[in-house]
């Protein structure tokens, strides 16, 4: 697999541990695999660009220095799960949960492989 520059992308921390890369390459081939996706040349030049850029906005951002009185955060604004209270309410019996399933055995629904 041929790989022009624009493919191979420099990342800026080794320390992001991106599993079966070199540390100091991003590979735009191997992510798409990953994904299955199947890309022309012509497109594999664009998402190359594409990430290069992404990744020089991020390593731009973390060049800012903000202070020991800015915490990490998820979200802009403080966000608490609405839930309700955990309560046991009647429910269909194994058998009725059953009746209609396309292919059972032992007890529990049969689904075909999805994994390679």
């Amino acid at each position: 697999m041929d790989q022009t520059p624009a493919l191979v992308l420099l990342i800026s921390r080794p320390s992001d541990n991106l599993v079966g890369m070199s540390e100091e390459t991003f590979d735009i081939h191997y992510v798409a695999k990953l994904a299955r996706l199947n890309l022309t040349e012509e497109e594999f030049k664009t998402m190359g660009t594409q990430v290069a850029q992404i990744l020089s906005y991020v390593e731009q951002l973390q060049s800012v220095e903000l202070g020991d009185d800015v915490v990490p955060t998820a979200h802009p604004i403080p966000m608490t799960n609405v839930t309700r209270p955990d309560a046991v309410k009647p429910s269909l019996s194994q058998q009725e949960a059953l009746c209609n399933a396309p292919a059972q055995g032992n007890g529990l629904f049969m689904v075909p492989k999805i994994v390679e």
